[in-house]
């Protein structure tokens, strides 16, 4: 997938330029993130074709929707595409039946590549099927709404801040289903967040905007332990750290995950989908939920002492340290105290100990 996009919006001191050139995933979610007014949602309007960037090209899986260069240009109902919002914008007068076949109706029965049935079942809502859109939580309306969308067999599906209007409740509801569509349809997908949590969670990859530009693009694991972004600093400072599914310890309920820097042992995050032995699994790990030992503890409720080397020491504040560790090959972040830093005399390419709780561990 190619996006190549110059927006302006407004003139003089008060215009916007979204101006950007990015190579994405074919498959799986890529996630928009930065803060409000970095041109998250302009570009998703640019690629569906809502706005007409000038120049630009767009091309998704082979197809070319425009490229000024040869004067192609489809607009938004000729794009193979979905496209989620915040609010599900059903038909209030249909049922979820009738909404869902709405969809299915713009898409010839030669072309489709998504069935319907699957849609429902990826989504859960075939109980839902007889319901009005008033009869339905927030929650379901936007499993409805993503069904609908993917009714239409796109080649793109595009989510403009899909959970923003959901309390956290609901929110943790929809997620194991996202999960599932990443896993199960081999369909890009292109997910704008103001939520880091979510942007972890969801997306192998993650393009990083501001004011208009791109700061970063590749995958999430990378450029979340990269210390010249906004995002291996502050509180919410973490690591994914990606391996697999190694044994389920039913008795005390924790996962056991093996990934390059050794086993690691975690609780499940509250709401997501069951998992099973030898899948993939990504986990995050926050930097203030790392502590350090020069030596492995033994007598410890820390489930995970893991052997690693110090990359780099940052001073980040008045009063704290943040040290990049290799845990042969993966990174992982520990935010601690510079008083700490200083007693442990810690420095690049030292030998220590991070120890995380498997509490912490959100898979």
């Amino acid at each position: 997938m190619q996006v190549r996009a110059r927006v302006t919006h407004g003139s003089g001191p008060q215009a916007f330029t979204l101006d950007v050139d990015l190579p994405l995933p074919n498959r799986g979610v890529t996630a928009l993130f930065g803060p409000s007014g970095c041109g998250k949602t302009t570009l998703l309007r640019a690629v569906a074709g809502l706005i007409r960037p000038r120049p630009g090209r767009i091309v998704i899986g082979g197809d070319t929707w425009q490229d000024d260069e040869t004067g192609i240009w489809l607009p938004t109902h000729k794009r193979s595409l979905g496209y989620v919002f915040q609010e599900a914008s059903l038909f209030s007068h249909l049922s979820v039946q009738s909404n869902l076949d709405f969809g299915l109706k713009r898409v010839p029965a030669g072309e489709r590549r998504i069935a319907l049935d699957q849609a429902i079942e990826l989504l859960g809502i075939g109980h839902l099927l007889p319901r009005r859109p008033a009869q339905l939580s927030g929650g379901e309306r936007q499993r409805v709404a993503i069904a609908r969308a993917l009714a239409t067999s796109p080649r793109l599906l595009l989510m403009d801040e899909p959970l923003a209007a959901l309390d956290a409740a609901r929110k943790a509801e929809l997620l194991p289903y996202f999960e599932r569509l990443q896993h199960e349809l081999a369909l890009p997908i292109l997910y704008v967040s103001h939520s880091l949590d979510e942007v972890v969670r969801l997306a192998a990859h993650l393009v990083l905007l501001d004011h208009g530009r791109v700061l970063a693009n590749g995958r999430t694991a990378a450029l979340l332990t990269r210390m010249d972004l906004p995002l291996a600093h502050g509180d919410n400072a973490s690591a994914v750290l990606e391996g697999e599914l190694a044994s389920i310890d039913a008795e005390w309920g924790l996962l056991q995950v093996h990934f390059a820097g050794g086993l690691l042992q975690c609780v499940q995050a509250t709401g997501s989908r069951p998992r099973h032995v030898g899948e993939h699994l990504r986990l995050r790990v926050l930097a203030r939920d790392v502590s350090l030992t020069l030596t492995p503890a033994t007598d410890t409720s820390v489930l995970n002492v893991l052997p690693a080397t110090v990359r780099s020491l940052t001073d980040d504040g008045p009063a704290q340290a943040l040290v990049t560790l290799d845990l042969e090959g993966t990174a992982l972040l520990a935010r601690i105290t510079r008083k700490s830093a200083d007693a442990l005399q810690l420095t690049a390419g030292q030998s220590v100990f991070a120890q995380v709780k498997g509490v912490a561990v959100l898979d």
